[in-house]
């Protein structure tokens, strides 16, 4: 091959299909943080842009050699922070086919596989989620962009009802709307809401209880121009606000209702933690995560609208060469026009793991989240949340002792967890979400933080610092 040809050199699917099936088969008997050394070897990709070609099974080689161990191991069985699902098989399996594909799927005309695979799991998810079954959607990037479809959806109607068009007129001079959120709302929905031009400082905050839990009898007024945004699932504590209190206030008041719901809303496809998501299906629009709990792999959002002509109208354009059939085109649903195939990891991870493996998925995570939290507090350490769900909140002691432990038990390698801060305190998260996690991982794991956080104990007991012992992590 010569010159540009290179580039098809289609060995290197074989050989990238080889690196892949390595890595994964390897990733739970590695440290989930990348070494000091993997991370200087990323160096190696850099340099000026190539005058020649290269072979792209070189390029294969050079990713699979520089790029795999300067990875976090999301993908095995100890990474525990930010919510974060392990892709299952399968849907690595889709997303290799669906790049293999390379379909637009802005028009069915362009993609009618993707349309159709998209369809059927966007139908597949309200049905797992109790959600009504004529329901609008859109598969999306993740919960930041699903958060705005659905407000962007309530933007359009409410404006609606006052006579003002948003999509042609803007917002200048538009009838004011109210945004109504708890004390705990996530940067992702102030992230949609400042995009949407509702802005991030004009909304009204709602005091929550001691679990993150929107207080009911502190919410104000409701009238037809205001947006309600709730929570199923505190991304720290895990808690579910009191959605059918609230939806049924909204309701009497003509207010629409958001749902934020990026891992939480998933425990409706459990029959063990289904009650705890009762009366989020009165609501008027719902955003969700494939990538979390359902373990789709990035990216994948997903966005539902109660009444799909509702997000279509907030969404649709009109060009002279985008002309729509009568069935549902993708890129009238969501932000963008050219999209991806992500309706076909969806859609086989669903269609693999079926009613009963969703539920098992969900239930065995929450279960390994209960161990976690009896474990830490049977050896003296405080839980700082009611554990309903995958999240649990732990404290080593004063900020610093806690702060340290999370930085050496990074740095130890035998698994992953964040730092947060609840009601004030510092706090460790453990966020299980992963269907590769087992029971010998979470063992392992929790001797680990057991272990590091009596040797930081120790350490400041004989008067070594906080800081000292950060540093020293550093050089790891």
């Amino acid at each position: 091959m010569e010159g540009g040809e290179q580039a098809f050199d289609f060995n290197a699917l074989d050989r990238a299909a080889s690196i892949a099936g390595e890595y994964l088969r390897a990733v739970r008997d590695r440290p989930v943080a990348p070494s000091p050394t993997a991370l200087s070897d990323l160096a190696q990709f850099d340099g000026p842009l190539p005058e020649t070609p290269t072979n792209a099974s070189a390029v294969v080689e050079l990713l699979g050699r520089i790029g795999s161990p300067g990875t976090v191991a999301n993908a095995g069985g100890r990474f525990f922070g930010f919510v974060n699902g392990g892709a299952l098989p399968v849907a690595v399996a889709a997303t290799w086919i669906a790049s293999a594909w390379d379909q637009n799927v802005a028009l069915r005309v362009m993609s009618p596989t993707g349309a159709a695979l998209e369809d059927v799991a966007l139908r597949w998810v309200g049905e797992a989620l109790g959600l009504p079954p004529d329901c609008g959607g859109a598969i999306v990037t993740g919960a930041s962009v699903a958060n705005l479809t659905g407000l962007a959806a309530a933007r359009h109607v409410l404006l609606q009802r006052t006579g003002w068009d948003v999509e042609n007129d803007g917002l200048f001079g538009a009838p004011q709307l109210t945004v109504v959120v708890s004390d705990q709302v996530h940067a992702s929905l102030f992230k949609a809401l400042g995009l949407l031009g509702l802005g991030r400082n004009r909304i009204i905050r709602v005091p929550t209880d001691e679990q993150g839990r929107m207080r009911v009898d502190s919410m104000p007024a409701l009238n037809d121009r205001t947006i309600v945004c709730i929570q199923a699932g505190n991304v720290n504590s895990g808690a579910f606000d009191p959605a059918k209190a609230i939806c049924e206030r909204a309701r009497d008041a003509g207010a629409w209702v958001h749902v934020d719901g990026a891992f939480g809303l998933w425990a409706a496809a459990s029959p063990r933690y289904r009650h705890l998501t009762e009366g989020f299906d009165m609501a008027d629009s719902w955003a969700t995560d494939g990538h979390k709990w359902p373990n789709v792999g990035y990216d994948c959002g997903i966005a539902l609208v109660r009444k799909a002509s509702a997000v279509q109208a907030a969404m649709s354009v009109s060009a002279a060469y985008f002309n729509p059939g009568i069935l549902r085109e993708p890129s009238n649903y969501t932000p963008e026009m050219s999209r991806r195939a992500r309706g076909v990891e969806l859609w086989a991870t669903l269609r693999c793991l079926g009613r009963q493996g969703l539920a098992d998925l969900i239930e065995r995570t929450c279960r390994h989240a209960r161990r976690f939290a009896d474990g830490l507090r049977e050896s003296g350490y405080e839980i700082l949340n009611e554990v309903v769900i995958n999240q649990v909140l732990v404290s080593f002691g004063e900020p610093e002792m806690t702060r340290a432990v999370i930085a050496q038990l990074q740095a130890d390698g035998a698994c992953w967890c964040g730092g947060t801060e609840w009601q004030g305190k510092a706090a460790m998260r453990i966020s299980v979400s992963s269907w590769a996690t087992t029971n010998e991982d979470v063992e392992m794991s929790l001797s680990a933080m057991v272990r590091i956080a009596e040797e930081c104990r120790k350490r400041s007991s004989t008067g070594d610092t906080t800081e000292n012992a950060n540093e020293r992590v550093q050089r790891l």
